[in-house]
């Protein structure tokens, strides 16, 4: 995958115009207002056309792309919201996902405001992620200590997913725990359904770990297997799962159990509606495989991966969601311009 920044997509630069940004005009105003928000892009035109890329078919459904909103946590915090969503709309994301709804913000919120303010800037609220449980504290803001206040929340903003980023190790690391687990999860995402809403849940890499008291058993499996697919979705963080295929690709005896994230996908991808798109550069030396880094920089073949699950519909219809995500950018801002500029720059074949 080129790491060279990429051109400036003129897909995005007019659908930027229609949106009316900042009250210019459409054509070339909307165009130059790209180029502007990424003065980087311009400066490689020919590599990027030698790369494949403002060719063919965009690979990114439009409409799909939101941002986690955990990775802007630091400008959440010191700006507020506002601010925040003006940039994001600025950058072409249709979308964001919540990690809490304040993330310290300057100055108190309320809910209506919140989905007032993301609609006023064209970004739909299309999830957000709970905790699972806090056994200590029966007051906790999670789905095991407080179901009905959190799905009320999400009702609130007009979800349409609601899910939680905690592994489900509630229980422990055997099969029987991962089978309680599961009929937790099914409880809330049958809570969720009743709303109009989805209920899932988003891995990291230990998710693909081995059963204690079964090592030839993949934890990750038995979720599938345990949870009833009409209440449980899966959010696909793909970095994590790369890294799990890195850690998790042997067995404790040493045997391969290797995997590909993508055969997950393809097999139940009407399991998958939500992705999180973050990069990372392989280095076999670190503990992850991968070391992090903006969407586009890293090793990860989005053009490969985007490609194949679009190229799948359920019932006929377009359903997967992309969100962005960095845990730790070096400059929020710029990781949210850059990841949204690569993958709206990604072309396939006509006939992929």
């Amino acid at each position: 995958m080129s790491r060279k920044p990429t051109t400036t997509d003129p897909e995005l630069a007019q659908r930027l115009s229609r949106r009316g940004m900042l009250g210019v005009a459409a054509g070339a105003t909307a165009a130059a207002l790209v180029g502007s928000a990424a003065p980087t892009a311009a400066a490689a035109p020919a590599d990027s056309a030698a790369a494949g890329k403002g060719r063919g078919r965009p690979v990114l459904p439009p409409g799909r792309l939101g941002i986690q909103l955990y990775s802007l946590r630091d400008k959440v915090s010191s700006v507020g919201f506002a601010p925040v969503f003006a940039e994001l709309e600025k950058y072409g994301y249709d979308e964001i996902e919540f990690a809490g709804y304040t993330q310290g913000a300057a100055g108190a919120i309320t809910l209506a405001q919140l989905k007032r303010l993301a609609r006023d800037h064209g970004l739909n609220p299309i999830g957000s992620h709970v905790g699972y449980y806090d056994d200590n504290n029966p007051n906790a803001y999670t789905f095991a200590q407080n179901l009905t206040k959190v799905l009320d929340d999400a009702e609130a903003l007009g979800l349409k997913h609601i899910g939680t980023a905690s592994g489900p190790f509630r229980y422990g690391t055997t099969v029987d725990a991962w089978k309680r687990a599961a009929e937790d999860f099914n409880t809330y995402g049958e809570a969720a359904r009743k709303r109009g809403m989805k209920f899932y849940q988003h891995n990291h890499a230990e998710e693909f770990s081995f059963a204690t008291d079964k090592p030839k058993v993949r934890l990750y499996d038995v979720l599938l297997a345990e949870t009833d697919p009409d209440f449980v979705y899966l959010e696909m963080d793909i970095y994590w799962a790369f890294s799990a295929q890195f850690r998790f690709g042997k067995r404790v005896d040493g045997t391969p159990a290797l995997f590909h994230p993508l055969d997950y996908v393809l097999k139940q991808p009407h399991r998958y509606p939500l992705f999180h798109v973050k990069d990372g550069i392989r280095d076999e030396t670190t503990r992850d495989g991968y070391r992090m880094t903006d969407v586009g920089d890293g090793d990860i073949d989005y053009k490969k991966f985007l490609s194949k699950v679009t190229s799948r519909t359920h019932q006929g219809k377009r359903y997967h969601h992309w969100q962005t995500e960095h845990d730790n950018p070096v400059e929020s801002y710029a990781f949210a311009r850059k990841s949204s500029e690569h993958l709206h720059s990604l072309r396939g074949r006509c006939g992929d």
